[in-house]
């Protein structure tokens, strides 16, 4: 039930990559134009995320819609030929994805995932906008200071005279 040959759908097939796709160069542009610094597919870190900012230790990862099977989305649907296959491989993508997940979290990582759909030009600023807000706010929390409480009820300063029972000072 294909409308193109075998021919045609091979080379629309092997035409498409895993890198430098464009809703992977929207994020980057957006990102760079933002201030922020990035590595492209690290490979000693599971997975090889698309984007690695490592002062803030988190992974962005640019999932497309049909590929990673977006729930709900517009742009997901089960093609109508070899239904079983491609049901299959989504699910295998759809595993994969959380195992590395898993796996970069346990190794104190951030993740962060991006949908194709959110990329698109009704969406994009506000997509871009809370990725910037969210790094933000991940740098700060992993960067901020902690303060300490302290055990005494009255704090105390370290060079005070410490008054005895009757109000004289105790040297």
């Amino acid at each position: 039930m294909d409308k193109l040959s075998a021919e045609q759908r091979h080379k629309n097939m092997a035409s498409i990559h895993s890198k430098d796709t464009k809703p992977e160069l929207i994020v980057r542009r957006g990102l760079w134009k933002r201030g922020f610094r990035y590595r492209l597919n690290h490979k000693r870190l599971p997975g090889h995320p698309d984007l690695v900012l490592r002062k803030y230790r988190t992974c962005i990862f640019v999932n497309g819609c049909f590929w990673h099977g977006h729930e709900g989305c517009k742009y997901y649907t089960v093609p109508k030929t070899n239904t079983e296959f491609w049901v299959n491989k989504v699910k295998r993508n759809k595993e994969r994805d959380n195992k590395v997940q898993h796996q970069l979290a346990s190794m104190g990582w951030h993740s962060i995932t991006i949908w194709e759909c959110e990329l698109k030009a009704a969406k994009r600023e506000s997509t871009l906008g809370s990725l910037a807000f969210t790094l933000n706010k991940i740098y700060l929390q992993d960067h901020s200071t902690r303060r300490y409480e302290t055990l005494e009820e009255v704090p105390m300063m370290a060079a005070e005279d410490i008054p005895d029972g009757y109000g004289n000072k105790v040297t």
